[in-house]
């Protein structure tokens, strides 16, 4: 019986993420601890989607096709489309986790759904990254940033930074795969089918990649920028500078707790090639810090955008003008049809609306 289980992990060992580690079956108490993790794990999920679709659309809106195009509205604008097309394919991933971890749509769904969540996860943490430089530059060094901070400089800016979130992502792509256990089918990282070197080596050689290049080397860069910018402008005001200090560590605050749990339970991951003790915590813990990193996608829009003073004011203008659109339209339709031989009427309402 040892040898039939030991065979079975050694066969399963390669599954990554969430519930994929094939330990023997859990007693019933940490059957309902995984049941109340994953519980919680679909409600942050579902709570991203729900703030996160409007949020972002919203950002795209304006940035897109209201406000005049500038440096700071394209970091928005494509920062919010990062998040926007994660979370219109976050559905699969619920859908997934929702059915007991079971994958029914299909080989290319489950890498083009995972390939989405890392290049969302690489383009908005280095667009965030820009954004903190760029703010840096523009604040601390005027006249350098007057110089190169342009319109076509900032396009080069962005092609590079999706360039190299597809570069990041692109690993999802060709490791992803489906594979049938259980009557399940798993959404897995196929690292390799049966040399555990090998499996091993690339594990920890993306792991750490990601850990480095999405977490380390994005917190290092924004918190020495936003230091600095902290220390900058409270020599000017301090007014400014309290205002400027809680937005910055609202911001601050958010990537952290969104994302370092995540890079803490897939660092903590690597631990599968060597022991079995922790699959059960890692099993309940890893979707609930994947849920964690999700809201990160609706949060974004809020703490960078939406608590703007010009965004609130082009918001409430905005809307007004539709609303008012839309009542003197209901309004003339109604009385031309009402008076429609009153050529006087017509002409009266026609007016008002082009108004």
């Amino acid at each position: 019986m040892g040898d039939l289980e030991e065979t079975q992990y050694d066969d399963y060992e390669n599954y990554t993420y969430t519930s994929e580690y094939y330990t023997p079956e859990p007693d019933l108490e940490e059957k309902v601890h995984l049941g109340v993790a994953h519980c919680i794990s679909l409600v942050l999920y579902c709570l991203a989607f729900v703030l996160g679709i409007p949020g972002n659309a919203v950002v795209i809106w304006f940035t897109g096709f209201k406000w005049k195009k500038t440096v700071s509205t394209l970091w928005f604008l494509n920062l919010a489309i990062a998040d926007f097309i994660f979370l219109l394919f976050l559905p699969l991933y619920i859908s997934y986790v929702a059915m007991n971890f079971h994958w029914p749509f299909g080989r290319w769904l489950c890498k083009v759904n995972s390939f989405i969540a890392q290049l969302n996860m690489f383009a908005s943490v280095f667009f965030l990254t820009v954004i903190s430089l760029d703010r840096y530059f523009h604040l601390i060094h005027p006249v350098l940033s007057h110089r190169h901070r342009t319109l076509k400089n900032s396009l080069l800016v962005t092609i590079f930074v999706w360039l190299l979130a597809f570069l990041m992502g692109g690993p999802a792509l060709y490791f992803r795969d489906i594979r049938e256990f259980n009557n399940r089918i798993r959404c897995y990282t196929n690292y390799h089918e049966h040399d555990p070197d090998l499996i091993m080596l690339r594990h920890h050689t993306l792991i750490w990649v990601k850990v480095t290049a999405g977490y380390l080397f994005p917190l290092l860069t924004m918190s020495i920028c936003y230091l600095c910018l902290i220390f900058k402008v409270k020599k000017r005001s301090t007014l400014v500078s309290s205002k400027h200090f809680w937005t910055i560590l609202a911001v601050v605050t958010a990537f952290l707790i969104c994302w370092t749990p995540f890079h803490l339970f897939s660092i903590w991951e690597l631990t599968i090639h060597h022991t079995g003790s922790f699959h059960q915590v890692l099993q309940a813990g890893i979707p609930l810090s994947i849920g964690l990193a999700f809201l990160n996608s609706c949060l974004n829009p809020i703490l960078y955008v939406l608590i703007s003073k010009k965004f609130q004011v082009h918001f409430r203008t905005s809307v007004a003008e539709i609303l008012k659109y839309t009542l003197w339209e209901v309004s003339c339709s109604g009385t031309m049809s009402e008076q429609l031989k009153n050529s006087e009427t017509r002409t009266q309402c026609l007016l008002e609306t082009a108004q």
